[in-house]
């Protein structure tokens, strides 16, 4: 059987609401548990600094995790005076959902388990982690608890939380199977049997039947096989890859918001990040760019099909991750460019840069398998001339003479107060930012875009900067499109973790103070209508 358009509709907003639920679950859980919530439904309503002064807080951790729960529907977010002043208000869907928020308390327990799924899908679990997971396996069966009402209103919020579970289990699951092609190694097109399978019968008949009660295979005695729904979310399992990455972040979601806001940044070992797991990052960051290349692919083409003096001497993608991206770009020049039939005359630089170790050895190793010439280097974002200083010195290669491409990557740039925020600076960003615990003025964020951008004209004057860029949404927009975006689990990952993801129209209107603008052509967004998160734009200096 094949799927619908509607039904592929329904089950890509399954996706949606099952990364709502890593990043609402722990969240929820945690304000809950320090008192927060009762606050809000007693009292109403309440200022972000009266709340984070009542509850000893980290305002600025504090401010991400109150608008991820305005994003679901259960608060309101009021911004005032350039988000310097931020009041919340609970909504009566919020009054429905906060008596039910200890659902989630053993789907958020299973997370130090969820963090090594991976290794437990290949080694197997160890006794703890499968009796929590087996435990959860049942717990889904009765709904955690869960009464299911006839009110209308009162279970749509109960399916909400349900579905906020199903991802928290679901999602480390689906990334584990499908980081290393296991999804195709344990289960084939073909059906099975889980006696096929050598080693870890037990947990892999665990998992085959969770997922057969989620209507992900069917069963035909001891044969199962995918059903169409199974197929599809198999074979999307990099969308979940960025959220699931995050688990480290999640857990430690209490102590950034009422204990030590730094816990993620000196916990690591041997310069190791402990906020993410990077290689999964990498994993599902480049299954995500595979929907943003026709674009792209169209913006290199015209690029590279000018009059040779007119061209790039070649590219450098800032961020390189994985290298996909920088292959798929050398693949588009080679075949279907002018300079793809020059490329012995007039031969192609190509740079990587990144400042993670870990996507440096997954770039070479993806260029090295597609016998690609590239130089993979440590770069940051936020010190172009460090960058240029050394290809130059190193490579006699100027950075001003390649196209500088990028995709999202200028909001994990790291902050840097402004030099000086204009005092009639308008802004009308809803974002929560925050650096160390610390919350950040919106005002201030959107200047420190500006000139973030401005140390980057010097190098992308000639050639434009290509960009793809991660946006937020208004939270009262996301709340009225549940399903239909997964800005929510963008946030809270983004926001726990000190990046700062502005809306669309912010980002396009810092990047004009800093003299950049979108070449129309090379312009999109996706989805292309308001609830646009993601968007390609070719920025260039107006001359």
């Amino acid at each position: 059987m094949v799927l619908t358009k509607s039904e592929k509709s329904t089950l890509r907003a399954t996706i949606f609401t099952q990364l709502d639920g890593i990043a609402t679950a722990p969240t929820a859980l945690a304000l809950h548990r320090g008192g927060v919530l009762a606050w809000l439904e007693e009292k109403g309503e309440a200022s972000l600094d009266e709340l984070a002064a009542a509850f000893r807080a980290n305002e600025g951790y504090l401010n991400v995790a109150l608008r991820v729960l305005c994003s679901q529907g259960w608060l309101t977010q009021q911004v005032e005076e350039n988000g310097r002043r931020i009041r919340f208000a609970i909504t009566p869907a919020g009054r429905r959902a906060f008596p039910l928020v200890p659902a989630y308390q053993k789907s958020v327990d299973f997370i130090p388990y969820a963090v090594r799924m991976q290794s437990y899908i290949v080694n197997g679990f160890e006794p703890a982690a499968f009796a929590g997971l087996k435990g959860l396996f049942r717990a889904y069966e009765d709904n955690f608890g869960l009464q299911l009402s006839d009110d209308a209103d009162t279970r749509a919020v109960q399916e909400q939380i349900l579905r906020h579970i199903e991802g928290m289990i679901v999602g480390p699951i689906v990334v584990a199977l499908g980081i290393d092609g296991l999804f195709h190694e344990y289960f084939s097109v073909a059906p099975f049997e889980v006696e096929e399978f050598t080693g870890h019968h037990k947990e892999v008949r665990a998992i085959v039947d969770f997922f057969t009660a989620l209507g992900w295979f069917s069963r035909k005695g001891t044969t199962y096989s995918f059903t169409p729904s199974g197929m599809f979310f198999a074979r999307r399992a990099t969308s979940y890859g960025v959220t699931v990455s995050y688990l480290p972040t999640f857990q430690q979601v209490p102590e950034l918001l009422f204990g030590d806001p730094t816990v993620l940044w000196e916990s690591g070992t041997g310069g190791a990040e402990s906020h993410v797991d990077r290689t999964m990052n990498v994993w599902g960051s480049g299954g995500a760019h595979l929907s943003y290349f026709k674009k792209v692919d169209e913006i290199v083409v015209n690029i590279f099909n000018q009059p040779i003096e007119d061209q790039p001497k070649g590219f450098l993608d800032m961020g390189c991750g994985n290298g996909a991206f920088m292959a798929h770009i050398f693949e588009v020049i080679w075949r279907q460019t002018l300079r793809g039939r020059l490329l012995d005359d007039y031969p192609l630089f190509i740079i990587g840069a990144d400042y993670n170790e870990a996507a440096l050895t997954a770039a070479r190793k993806t260029l090295n398998q597609a016998g690609i010439w590239a130089k993979v280097v440590q770069g940051d974002i936020g010190k172009p001339e460090l960058l240029a200083a050394e290809l130059e010195e190193k490579y006699n290669i100027f950075l001003g003479d390649l196209l500088n491409v990028r995709s999202f990557l200028d909001h994990n740039r790291i902050f840097e107060p402004p030099a000086a925020v204009p005092p009639d600076r308008p802004t009308t960003s809803t974002g929560a930012f925050a650096f160390r615990g610390s919350r950040i003025p919106n005002d201030e964020v959107e200047q420190n875009l500006v000139e973030h951008l401005r140390k980057w004209m010097p190098y992308v004057q000639r050639f434009g900067l290509l960009v793809i860029e991660l946006h937020t949404l208004p939270p009262d927009l996301a709340a009225a499109n549940l399903g239909r975006t997964a800005v929510t689990a963008y946030d809270a990952t983004h926001g726990y973790s000190d990046q700062y993801i502005l809306e669309l129209d912010c980002f396009l209107r810092a990047a004009a103070e800093a003299g950049l603008y979108p070449d129309p052509a090379g312009q999109e967004r996706y989805p292309d209508s308001e609830l646009a998160t993601v968007s390609i734009n070719l920025l260039r200096a107006r001359e």
